[in-house]
Formats: C-alpha cells, sequence, structure tokens
C-alpha cells in the first residue's frame, strides 16, 4: 500500500494534521483501544447492517458464500482509508480466487456509501452509531483537537455520520472462515496503518487448506 509514502507527505506537509494525529494515537494506545476486539480462533460476532441502497445485509447471508473479509474503514473522506481500499479494489481477482468477499464497515449514511462504488464481491455497510464497532470493541472517541481540525479543514462527520459524537472506528480487518471463526485479524490504534493484502491472502490461503 501507498500508507507510508502518504503519512510522510502529512508529515511535512500537513503538520498540525500529523501532530493532532500522534496525540490521537497516543492516548488510544495508553488507553489500549481495541484490545478487546475478537481474536482469531473466535467467532465474529454476527451483524445486519444497511449497504449503500439501504437494503440489510446479515453476516449469515454473506459467510454461506465463503470466506469473509470485513474491513473496518472511518468514511469516504477518509485519505488513509481511500489507499486501503484502492489496495483492496485492485486485488479482487485474487480475493474471488478465495471465493471470499471483502466487506467494508463504515458509520456513515447510505447517502455517502453510494458514491464508493461498490462492485462484485465487495460490499459497504452502514454502520451509523457505531453499532457494530461498539459491540466489537473498536469504536473511539476523536478528541477535541482532531475535530476542531476536521472542521476547520470541511470534514464535517456530523453530516456524514448524522450523529454529534464524533466517535468513529479503529480501522482494523478480521478474515473469517465459513465457520465463522477468525482466522486473521489486524487491529492497530494508529489508523494510518493497515493490514498488507499479502497478509490477507496468505490468512485467506490457509483457510482453504
Amino acid at each position: 500500500m501507498r500508507l507510508a509514502d502518504f503519512s510522510s507527505a502529512v508529515r511535512q506537509f500537513s503538520a498540525p494534521f500529523a501532530d493532532a494525529y500522534d496525540d490521537l494515537v497516543a492516548r488510544l494506545k495508553s488507553a489500549d483501544a481495541g484490545a478487546g476486539a475478537p481474536r482469531p480462533g473466535e467467532a465474529m460476532p454476527p451483524f445486519l447492517l444497511p449497504d449503500e441502497n439501504n437494503r440489510l445485509v446479515a453476516f449469515e447471508e454473506l459467510i454461506k458464500e465463503g470466506p469473509v473479509v470485513i474491513t473496518f474503514n472511518r468514511g469516504h473522506w477518509c485519505e488513509y482509508c481511500q489507499i486501503e481500499l484502492a489496495a483492496f479494489k485492485a486485488a479482487l481477482g485474487e480475493f474471488a480466487k478465495t471465493s471470499a468477499q471483502v466487506v467494508s464497515i463504515m458509520p456513515e449514511t447510505n447517502e455517502y456509501l453510494s458514491s464508493l462504488e461498490p462492485c462484485r464481491n465487495f460490499r459497504f455497510l452502514a454502520d451509523v452509531d457505531n453499532g457494530y464497532a461498539l459491540e466489537v470493541g473498536l469504536a473511539i472517541w476523536l478528541g477535541d483537537a482532531v475535530r476542531d481540525l476536521y472542521l476547520k479543514h470541511g470534514i464535517e462527520l456530523q453530516r456524514y455520520n448524522r450523529s454529534d459524537s464524533w466517535f468513529l472506528p479503529i480501522p482494523a480487518t478480521f478474515v473469517v472462515g465459513r465457520d465463522c471463526v477468525i482466522i486473521d485479524r489486524f487491529v492497530d490504534p494508529d489508523f494510518r496503518d493497515r493490514m498488507e493484502i499479502e497478509d490477507i491472502l496468505k490468512a485467506l490461503g490457509e483457510a482453504l487448506q
């Protein structure tokens, strides 16, 4: 992924964002944020969430067709998430060989999800109010400094998420087998780091053996 290069560019050209992100990540890590998220060997909690067309999608419906890669993303506006999702789309041919579906869960209304162009085996689901993210231990508060910085630069989460809470999920990825058991996962309070596509494909390959 191009995440490392992008993070370096933010640090060089947008120091206020880099500093605010460093403080946020330090706070989250000191609080051990994300430590309670489901682990490999445990069952992934089921969900029932609307897609970009407001059609309810059940976890059980997806898992019947093969393994599922569940990735939590912050929103359509997040450049780090855009880079990650582009990497997923570029690798969809490889995912198809494993019969896996990729599901991106975001705390936005379907009005904004509809701008993300879903395609075969790649779905976007709305977790408005972070209900599912809370259930799996991933919901975090951004804090006043990041909120004020976002508003100053036109990132209006209260409009995208239809909520004034300023909560987002910790970006995380879960590779789940057809038995609903987690094969591998990546959970890091530093939202600038994401699971490598190669590691996801490796976990899917092990699931098929």
